[in-house]
């Protein structure tokens, strides 16, 4: 199974035509590395003009069509070449007050629609992380067959360490991992918690990335603020090999 590394550029950068530049950039820099998958979340206004690489985006309405202003459903994102989508994300639920049940209808709508969803889940400072996961997981796959929740990409972001500089330890991360691993074992069977790949993410850097990736048994990162600076991408990905 490759690695995968997916960027989640969030609401950067400022233009077209400084997103063009960057994704030309990442591009160029990971064309020969056919061990890992690149996978690039930029907004939803950039994702037409960005060709070579796989596309995921940053979100995703659970309907079709529809009257629901300002929303984009699974089969717009899959007109536009589109692969993964990520769900769940801290922020959306922070500023956008997403809730289980809420991202449990997206997941459901991206895997009836063949889109891959990245499940992001993740405890605040304070909470109880074994609860938080264990409810993140298991409301977030409510009614997901065991087929399908294969496809499930699981990304595991402390909420304390988005954008801080605090990242997970090792140690922290290998029993993040165990955890999520046994929610899902719970949930489904030992099988399918062996398909579903585990990512990491918070305050990944080209200086601790390797250490996720050759010592935590993740199966990718998912990378913020460190994917919006090319080469420190460039980097990210190399150190997967």
């Amino acid at each position: 199974m490759k690695k995968l590394i997916v960027a989640n550029w969030k609401m950067n950068p400022a233009s077209q035509r400084d997103a063009e530049y960057l994704f030309g950039l990442v591009k160029k820099g990971v064309a020969e590395l056919k061990e890992v998958q690149v996978v690039i979340c930029p907004p939803f206004v950039f994702l037409p003009f960005l060709k070579g690489l796989i596309l995921g985006a940053q979100n995703v309405f659970y309907k079709e069509s529809g009257a629901f202003t300002g929303e984009i459903s699974p089969s717009q994102l899959i007109d536009l070449e589109v692969e993964y989508v990520i769900v769940g994300h801290s922020e959306a639920r922070k500023y956008l007050n997403e809730s289980d049940e809420l991202i449990n209808k997206k997941i459901k709508e991206c895997l009836k629609e063949k889109l891959i969803p990245i499940l992001c889940v993740g405890e605040n400072t304070g909470e109880e992380k074994s609860v938080v996961l264990e409810k993140q997981i298991t409301e977030g796959l409510k009614d997901v067959y065991h087929e399908h929740a294969k496809k499930v990409v699981v990304a595991y972001e402390p909420v304390w360490a988005i954008g801080t500089g605090k990242n997970c330890s090792i140690k922290e991360t290998v029993s993040s991992i165990s955890l999520i691993k046994k929610v899902i074992s719970n949930l489904y069977s030992s099988e399918v918690a062996d398909n579903v790949r585990i990512l990491y993410g918070g305050s990944v850097n080209s200086e601790n990335s390797c250490f996720y990736i050759k010592e935590t048994g993740v199966n990718g990162l998912l990378v913020g603020g460190a994917s919006l600076d090319a080469q420190e991408f460039i980097k990210i990905v190399k150190s997967a090999i």
